[in-house]
């Protein structure tokens, strides 16, 4: 079955913007500093709390000798 009207074409599309290139960013010494400090502080407390955790992927880590002890002596 044919229509009597035909359909509707799109309209044409608008032009494409040319890419700008985004400025180059230039960090002063302060703020390299800054930086640094900042990325030494993070991983000092990753290496802080990490050494708190006694167990790994395959238990408690620690000596027969030290697993023996208890508060009322050695079993």
């Amino acid at each position: 079955m044919g229509s009597i009207f035909k359909a509707p074409s799109p309209p044409p599309l608008p032009p494409v913007a040319p890419v700008i290139e985004a400025p180059k960013a230039e960090i002063s010494d302060e703020e390299k500093a800054q930086i640094k400090k900042d990325k030494d502080a993070v991983a000092r407390k990753r290496r802080g709390r990490r050494s708190t955790i006694l167990t790994g992927p395959l238990g408690i880590q620690e000596d027969n000798e030290d697993a023996t002890n208890t508060l009322l002596g050695k079993n």
